[in-house]
């Protein structure tokens, strides 16, 4: 199953199907850009020690391709760039296959680098995908770090805020 969407310089799937890298690549390429970069994430074959056997990802598809769109709309604001695309698989994904692709055009390279590091943290800190990590003694779900940071932050805000509003 897949689900996709579309805009003015941007582009957004998620997907059972394998990535195909040069497809997402070849949506970002423009001639106004003078660079492309891209993230690809793929399943190493050990964490902490362990035989990673696979991976598998689950996602709410209308929500994840949503975050997505946004996270896109955001890179707009934030860089000068052209395009963007972003993809990521759900179901099984073996070692060494791809499982997120996220390409940034640019008319220079320091916008589109820039851009690409910022999408992949916050992808994985925001968007509703969960990834089951499958060893040779058993299996886990695995939350990302940066989920972990978003909601130190929040929490830190909300402290700070409700400071602010008790000093008052």
């Amino acid at each position: 199953m897949a689900q996709q969407a579309s805009g003015q310089g941007w582009t957004v799937e998620v997907t059972d199907q394998p990535l195909d890298i040069a497809k997402y690549t070849g949506l970002v390429t423009d001639p106004a850009a003078g660079a492309i970069s891209s993230f690809i994430g793929t399943t190493r074959n050990n964490f902490q020690g362990k035989a990673v056997l696979r991976l598998e990802y689950e996602a709410y598809l209308p929500m994840a391709v949503a975050k997505l769109q946004e996270l896109c709309q955001q890179l707009h604001s934030k860089w000068q760039i052209t395009h963007v695309a972003m993809a990521h698989r759900t179901g099984v994904v073996d070692v060494c296959a791809a499982s997120v692709v996220i390409a940034v055009s640019s008319p220079h390279r320091k916008a589109s680098l820039e851009a690409t590091h910022w999408a992949i943290d916050e992808l994985k800190a925001t968007v509703p995908i969960w990834k089951k990590e499958f060893f040779e003694d058993g299996s886990t779900w695995k939350e990302n770090e940066e989920s972990r940071r978003l909601l130190q932050q929040q929490l830190e805000g909300q402290q700070q805020q409700q400071q602010q509003q008790s000093q008052q």
